[in-house]
Formats: C-alpha cells, sequence, structure tokens
C-alpha cells in the first residue's frame, strides 16, 4: 500500500470534520498525556516536572527529568486519530512504586547487562550491585531511571537534559557528566542524541528504554505487529541472558526478522533462546559497512492503526524485547494495565556484557573523549 504523508492526512481529516468524531482528536495531539501538574513532585531535594515537545505535523512527545523517561508520543493513525504508542505512568511516584522499573528512561550509565556484577578495568576489577538473577542490569540498583535530570527546554521541539553521575556512582569509576537531547523532528521523528566525558576511564552505554505499542497504549498484544530488524546476525545467551561470546547467524532460526513478519509468528517454537529469554529479549548484530554509520535498525507496523515506525542509529546492536516479563501488575496513563507481551522494546545499544567480552566493540569512554551518538524513530502510516 502507499504511504500516506501524515501533514496531508490529518489536513484532510480536519477538513472533513473528522476531527469531531473523536473526543482525543478534538482536544489535540497533547491530550493524551498527563497534566503537567501531576509531575511537579520532588524527589532526592531536586524538582521534577514533564515537558511536552512536538512538531507542526502532529507528533508530540511528553518527557519527565525524573529518570529522563518518554512518557507518551502521539502520532496520527491511518485514519487521523491522534494514537499514543508508547506506554507509560501518571506521575513520579507512580513510575517510583512501578514493578517495571525501566518504562521510557534513560538508561546508564551501562545499558543491558553485565555479567555476575564484575567487570576489570586497568588492572581493577570494579564491583556492581546485581540486580538481575547474578548479573546487573542497565546501570544497577540506582541507575538513570531513578535520577532527577536537570532539564531545559530551548524550544517548543527540544529538551535537554543534564546529569552529573559522580565518581563510584553503582560502583562505576570516574565523574561521567552526560547530556541528551529529545527533538521532535520535522522528519516526523523522535531524535535521541547522547553526549558524555568523564575524568577516569568508564564504561559507558547509554540508551532509551521506551515500550511501544503502536496500535496505542492499552490496545493489547504486540505479537501481530509486523517487525523487520536489518541484521544477519544475534548474540546468543546463556541462561542468564548473558551473551555467550558468539556472533551467530539469524538463519533459519526465530530470529530472522530479516523480512517484515508478525512478531509472535515463530515465538511457540522450541528454541533454547527463547526459553532464556521467555521470548524475545535479545541483541541483534546490526547490518553495516564501517563502525560509526548511521543505519536503519529496524521497522514495526502497528497492525490495526497503521502506524509505521522505522529505527535508526549509529549504534552497533539492537536490544529486542518483546513483553515477555510484563504482568500486568502497574497502572499506566490511561488506566490500561500492562499486560504480558502488550509493548515492545527496541533500544538502540552496544553489545551486552561488553566489558567482558574483549571480541565486542568497547564501550570504554576515555578522559579527553566526547561520547557521542544518536538514535531516531520516525513514524509514518500506510
Amino acid at each position: 500500500m502507499k504511504k500516506i504523508p501524515l501533514i496531508a492526512l490529518t489536513s484532510l481529516i480536519m477538513a472533513c470534520g473528522g476531527a469531531n468524531t473523536n473526543k482525543s482528536s478534538q482536544k489535540g495531539y497533547e491530550s493524551l498525556f498527563p497534566e503537567k501538574a501531576s509531575f511537579v513532585d520532588t524527589i532526592d531535594n531536586k524538582p521534577t516536572q514533564l515537558f511536552i515537545i512536538k512538531n507542526n505535523q502532529g507528533l508530540a512527545v511528553a518527557i519527565t527529568n525524573y529518570g529522563g523517561r518518554v512518557v507518551g508520543l502521539t502520532v496520527p493513525d491511518k485514519v487521523g486519530i491522534p494514537t499514543d504508542v508508547v506506554i507509560g505512568m501518571d506521575s513520579p511516584a507512580a513510575y517510583a512504586r512501578a514493578s517495571e522499573p525501566y518504562f521510557g528512561a534513560l538508561i546508564g550509565r551501562v545499558g543491558n547487562r553485565i555479567a555476575k556484577g564484575h567487570f576489570r578495568l586497568d588492572d581493577t576489577t570494579y564491583a556492581l550491585f546485581t540486580n538481575n538473577g547474578p548479573n546487573t542490569l542497565h546501570g544497577g540498583k540506582k541507575g538513570f531511571q531513578y535520577v532527577v535530570w536537570e532539564g531545559n527546554q530551548p524550544s517548543d521541539s527540544t529538551l535537554v537534559l543534564q546529569y552529573h553521575s559522580p565518581d563510584g556512582e553503582e560502583g562505576f569509576p570516574g565523574n561521567l557528566s552526560v547530556k541528551v537531547i529529545y527533538t521532535a523532528t520535522n522528519r516526523q521523528s523522535l531524535k535521541i542524541e547522547y553526549e558524555a566525558h568523564t575524568d577516569k576511564p568508564t564504561p559507558v552505554n547509554l540508551t532509551n528504554h521506551a515500550f511501544f505499542n503502536l496500535n496505542g497504549e492499552g490496545s493489547g498484544t504486540i505479537n501481530n505487529h509486523l517487525l523487520r530488524i536489518d541484521a544477519d546476525a544475534f548474540t546468543p545467551v546463556d541462561s542468564t541472558l548473558i551473551p555467550l561470546g558468539e556472533i551467530r547467524s539469524v538463519e533459519n532460526t526465530p530470529f530472522d526478522f530479516r523480512k517484515l513478519k508478525t512478531i509472535g509468528s515463530r515465538l511457540e517454537e522450541e528454541n533454547t533462546q527463547l526459553k532464556y529469554g521467555n521470548g524475545y529479549d535479545h541483541n541483534f548484530v546490526l547490518n553495516r559497512k564501517k563502525s560509526d554509520e548511521y543505519v536503519h535498525a529496524a521497522q514495526v507496523k502497528g497492525d490495526l492503526s497503521g502506524i509505521i515506525m522505522d529505527v535508526y542509529t549509529k549504534e552497533p546492536g539492537l536490544q529486542f524485547y518483546g513483553g515477555n516479563f510484563m504482568q500486568g501488575a502497574n497502572r499506566l496513563k490511561s488506566g490500561a494495565k500492562d499486560d504480558f507481551r502488550t509493548a515492545f522494546c527496541l533500544e538502540t545499544q552496544h553489545f551486552p556484557d561488553s566489558p567482558n567480552q574483549p571480541a565486542f566493540p568497547s564501550i570504554i569512554l576515555n578522559p579527553g573523549e566526547i561520547y557521542s551518538t544518536y538514535s531516531e524513530y520516525v513514524f509514518s502510516v500506510e
């Protein structure tokens, strides 16, 4: 089917009176977000708030400086109705008490897992908090998802968040200064730029952990979404989801998403890797010609909404998580529950356990160097 430009589609719906047929359309794209007042709080003696960035094409993003979380992201669906495609909570307190720590959050210092909570750097062994079985996940007990970032909104379309992570925080060496820029672009995308510098060698692997459902928050399973991942290989894991150190071909496996197929099409197959992850929770090795190339990583299509999301990144890997550990234990901002496999994540990243895997691309940042990378989530309809 032919893709319909979002500007033209939205104008057509408005001209035909379509906006009057839906309450959320009447109020605009921000109506699906929580009230800003519900995010006014104080955590660790720092003020929290909700920011909204938007472009002029119907894309709006709600972000809180508590954890740098994407609270919601609205775009028009195939008939022009605003649809919130990122699940989230309605207050900082709700995020703080949620059984799922990572909804929409900025992740650091090191995204993904570090085996047994240890790594060795310059003849020193560093011990981290193990918060995922025997391993460290997403920065430890109090990763970047639980800190209050300094927020500055220089324009309607841009939000700048900054955080200083002190030497020794969560066991990591060095003072690390981090800046993340969220932009609602005229490419109909959310662009996320990451920058960091340090005064001691330290591992850094930053990402965002948005949970997506392209049919809208609370709309049910994501297993009927169509997914393509531009990766010929993935990194298989052990039973604790730590990579084996192998780069394995996706050929003839349930991990072959090189052509569009439904997420759930091969979930029920007998496969050790699917068993270990309770489904998909694996890093894909993106196809690229050079190490710093900006590449198309993935495409997802909402089966009901017609919304398409294309992911681009400078990172070498993409963690695809299929919502396998969602348990319906948390109430979302729409009132729906976070039920099993009702959202998915596509986390642009370096590979898991990189500090302990010498064959993987390094994530060590040294003094005098600038950590700089960016990713983009581009939306259209079909």
